[in-house]
């Protein structure tokens, strides 16, 4: 994050001596960016961070790809998506290794999981995360310290940030995985790195630790998601067991941390006619951003045509993940909250026959989705492939009830 943050016990110089209260050396970590040549935070370990007991290979879920050929709009739900870790009553599932991967190209992957359980502790060496809370809530646990979410909280975590998400109950994450940074849109960041005055959201708007969780534990196993040539998405798991707990951080400072912001505090930015889809975005990776469409006024001319334009995205897939509200630009197509959209590059796509006419003199739609575009095309995983109906590329087809008034 681009604002500067200080928390719990830190020295006053950089690189010095610094030691907890018995007098023991704390042990400095610089965590940089871009070989240290961008956003950076200093934590103060008590124990030693690099030592490891044991590895072992961490047998990842399914991470092939399909291709999306023939080139097809797809539609999933993810109300019909299994997860089967355990068995009848006992059965568990965790938000890092019950994911199911619905989407993935070189740059960005898509999972989905109803988690339950506890997930081991998990440093994704890859990229950053992007976790969208559907629903429930959980804390997530970091080095840095905890975050608690719920409902409609995004959760930027940065790559090789050790954490752990512990549910409250059963909770939906719509988990986004870059193989780079995630960050605010450049363009509503001033040149020192602060939002500016026509941003969407501010810096009051985000939500960082506010302390760090010293742990006593040893013999701790960490699961790492990191590059492996020749594998499926070219991505293997190791899991390292480690002699001290890794959240033994007494204190840190610096520019980079995991923080919460709710998608409730992102303000829409409307317009006379019809705005595109840049005005509803909300972070951005290599190839890929990622917009959310919330509840809003719409459009105010007085021949205004409320629901977009049918429109071709020439350099990029569009993901739409439909979380709440009545989805006005979808109405006779069966989406509905947790059902995914794909619309491929190559393929123009708008408005369910019907909707375009039936959304003239509308005031205001009450609707809530989450948005990926990216920027090469994507292939399906497994779980895509369990869910997709099958029938979604014909919905626009002369012949079905809904085009009657085409």
């Amino acid at each position: 994050m681009p604002h500067y943050r200080s928390i719990g016990a830190v020295p006053p110089k950089r690189h010095t001596q610094h030691r907890g209260d018995d007098g023991a050396l704390l042990f400095e970590e610089l965590m940089g960016e871009e070989g240290f040549s961008s956003d950076s935070s200093l934590l103060y370990h008590r124990f030693i961070p690099s030592a490891v007991e044991a590895s072992r290979i961490w047998e990842l879920p399914d991470q092939s790809l399909t291709p999306n050929h023939p080139l097809l709009p797809r539609h999933l739900s993810t109300r019909a998506l299994s997860f089967d870790e355990g068995s009848g009553t006992d059965a568990v599932t965790d938000a890092v290794t019950g994911r199911r991967l619905l989407f993935g190209n070189a740059d960005v992957r898509i999972s989905y999981v109803v988690a339950d359980a506890t997930s081991p502790l998990y440093r994704n060496a890859i990229g950053d995360e992007c976790l969208f809370v559907e629903a429930g809530s959980a804390r997530v646990e970091t080095v840095f310290g905890d975050l608690e979410v719920a409902d409609g909280d995004y959760v930027v975590i940065p790559r090789a940030t050790t954490h752990r998400i512990v549910p409250r109950g059963p909770v939906r994450i719509y988990a986004i995985e870059g193989n780079s940074h995630i960050t605010p849109p450049r363009r509503y960041l001033s040149k020192f790195g602060q939002l500016l005055e026509h941003a969407p959201y501010c810096e009051r708007d985000l939500r960082g630790p506010k302390r760090p969780q010293l742990v006593e534990d040893t013999d701790v196993d960490v699961f790492i998601k990191h590059r492996v040539p020749g594998l499926p998405g070219g991505i293997g798991g190791t899991v390292h067991t480690l002699p001290h707990h890794p959240f033994d951080v007494v204190g840190w400072d610096g520019c980079l941390y995991p923080f919460a912001f709710n998608v409730a505090d992102f303000m829409p930015i409307t317009g006379k006619v019809h705005q595109p889809p840049p005005v509803h975005q909300v972070f951005e990776g290599i190839n890929f951003v990622i917009c959310n469409f919330v509840p809003r006024k719409v459009d105010y001319h007085p021949l205004s045509i409320p629901v977009p334009y049918y429109h071709s995205n020439v350099d990029s897939d569009e993901v739409m993940f439909y979380v709440a509200g009545d989805y006005e630009a979808r109405k006779g197509s069966g989406i509905g909250p947790g059902s995914i959209t794909l619309h491929p590059g190559g393929h123009p796509h708008g408005p369910q026959p019907g909707a375009y006419e039936r959304s003239i003199g509308a005031e205001s739609f009450d609707e809530l989705a989450v948005m990926v575009d990216t920027f090469r095309p994507l292939e399906l995983g497994a779980a895509g492939l369990e869910v997709d109906d099958g029938v979604y590329a014909s919905s626009w087809s002369p012949g079905r009830e809904q085009a009657r008034d085409r």
